[in-house]
């Protein structure tokens, strides 16, 4: 028995419209960087974001590979490892903590990190730099922390 045209393209419409809302939070445009968010560096900032791929870190012979350097992250600031979504965070000399770098607002990649926070530019929310909670919201949960170890003076991920 065949199926009524106008059900099968109803059924059609509402796959596509769910498919096209699904892959519209894959990817944001962000004017500022005149493109997809997150594919550019912040500029004009010694806390901006390493740009996707690439961090100073290399791996480490005897253990986990590298993710910074303990000179790589200004005190009172970050480091936004991008391609590990994992920010890096000195709120003060010789204290580093690690925080998932997903805002809990969308989902979006933090930004920056100035002013004793980690900022989100897609609406705005801030967490703060010592311990991941929100300062700012719309995001109502803290960023989660990630398990870092320093050895000498390189961050590796515990």
């Amino acid at each position: 028995m065949a199926q009524p045209a106008s059900s099968r393209r109803t059924l059609l419409a509402c796959a596509g419209a769910a498919c096209a809302a699904a892959l519209a939070g894959c990817a944001r445009y962000d004017s500022n960087n005149g493109g997809i968010a997150g594919s550019q560096p912040a500029q004009g900032s010694s806390t901006a974001a390493t740009p996707a791929g690439s961090t100073s870190a290399a791996a480490s012979p005897n253990g986990p590979p590298v993710l910074a350097s303990t000179t790589d992250i200004p005190v009172g600031g970050g480091k936004i490892l991008t391609d590990k979504k994992i920010v890096i965070t000195q709120p003060q000399a010789g204290s580093f903590k690690a925080f998932t770098a997903v805002c809990t607002h969308q989902g979006c990649i933090v930004g920056t990190v100035s002013g004793g926070t980690i900022n989100c530019p897609c609406h705005g929310s801030k967490f703060s730099i010592t311990n991941g909670s929100v300062v700012n919201g719309p995001a109502t949960s803290p960023l989660a922390p990630v398990g870092i170890k320093v050895q000498g003076t390189s961050i590796v991920q515990a």
